[in-house]
């Protein structure tokens, strides 16, 4: 393998500078963001666009009084590491690879944060930009919390999955995206929604709202990050337990948002990396979820580090767990996701892109 050091960086593309709805989004704005390439996360806000997923109050909306906080808990002033609470209303963050290298798949992203928070740069932003590298087109997910007040919490996070999924599919064609090659990366917390999108895509959690509700939020394939893969005993991360499904749940509802007991035939092909001495986000309940996919028949590959912990992302991987973001390109292209990548064209981390960011 050639040298990781030294790859070429391409742009991290932002679409326009306005909160927009999809309807809005045309290709005069994909135009604007082309022409627009920027280096750096956004500074003042979390996001210069946002795409509304609801039109009017998000489904279960009880009366819920929100206000959205930005907790910056980075020490280094050059780089973010933004925690969002208080999701009011949820939308879509859309990253545009850089004119002329999109091939046309898409990754609705969607970061950890124990379901209490959402870890927005590292496990959402840094995401997008490495997508971006490799021609995908990224949409970070900043869905609502489920123990913010939400009537039937526990839906609340599937819900925002499913439309945003519906969404993009439905937005292909002014988004330059193929249908049939979306799908979800998911850390942590958002590891576990993305492994419930994954099984339970066809729930009806929500009425429709548009015609984009005809659609299917399958995702096509799906990359875990360490994902909280189970509810159960003894093998989940208590803590997003008890936010996703309360201090004392039943049994039953605890088996319906254990991932490892709905997989079949028809969950989507998934790609797992995670590090054995992960004591947040435990080594038996993936391995049990990646067993399972097995036992389907599903189409897998799974990564276990030696070391790592949790919460690793790309910004803080090292030593041979920088190259799971290499492995899972090659994954994407194996499948027929992505194009086959040369040496050259591939960014494994963006480790070089946040030491830039510190010598600007």
């Amino acid at each position: 393998m050639a040298s990781l050091k030294g790859f070429k960086k391409t742009g991290l593309v932002l679409a326009g500078a306005l909160l927009v709805t999809a309807t809005a989004f045309h290709s005069s704005d994909q135009a604007k963001a082309d022409s627009n390439i920027k280096d750096k996360y956004p500074d003042s806000e979390i996001s210069q666009t946002e795409i509304q997923l609801w039109t009017g109050d998000a489904p279960g909306y009880n009366g819920v009084q929100l206000t959205q906080k930005i907790t910056e808990r980075s020490k280094d002033p050059q780089i973010h590491d933004r925690a969002i609470t208080g999701v009011l209303n949820p939308s879509i963050i859309p990253f545009f690879p850089s004119k002329g290298k999109s091939n046309g798949a898409a990754v609705l992203v969607m970061p950890g944060g124990a379901y209490d928070h959402l870890t927005f740069d590292k496990e959402g932003y840094d995401v997008a930009q490495w997508l971006n590298s490799v021609g995908v087109t990224a949409f970070v997910l900043k869905n609502r919390l489920p123990a913010e007040g939400w009537r039937n919490g526990y839906n609340v996070p599937l819900e925002d999955a499913q439309r945003a999924i519906r969404m993009i599919r439905g937005n292909a064609d002014q988004w330059g995206i193929d249908p049939t090659k979306v799908g979800v990366a998911g850390f942590s917390a958002g590891g576990h929604l993305a492994t419930t999108l994954g099984e339970k895509y066809s729930a009806q959690v929500y009425s429709p709202v548009d015609s984009a509700d005809q659609l299917s939020a399958r995702p096509d394939f799906m990359i875990l990050g360490y994902p909280v893969a189970s509810m159960q005993d003894g093998i989940t991360n208590v803590p997003s337990r008890q936010k996703l499904l309360g201090s004392t749940p039943s049994q039953d509802l605890i088996d319906q948002f254990s991932s490892e007991l709905h997989v079949n035939a028809n969950t989507p092909p998934t790609f797992i990396v995670q590090a054995s001495n992960d004591t947040s986000a435990p080594t038996q309940a993936t391995t049990a979820f990646y067993n399972a996919l097995k036992q389907a028949k599903v189409e897998t590959e799974m990564h276990e580090f030696r070391t790592g912990g949790h919460g690793f992302g790309i910004r803080s991987a090292s030593g041979a767990l920088e190259l799971w973001t290499v492995l899972a390109d090659e994954w994407l292209a194996a499948k027929g996701y992505i194009p086959n990548l040369s040496a050259e064209d591939i960014i494994p981390t963006v480790q070089d892109s946040i030491k830039d960011l510190r010598n600007q």
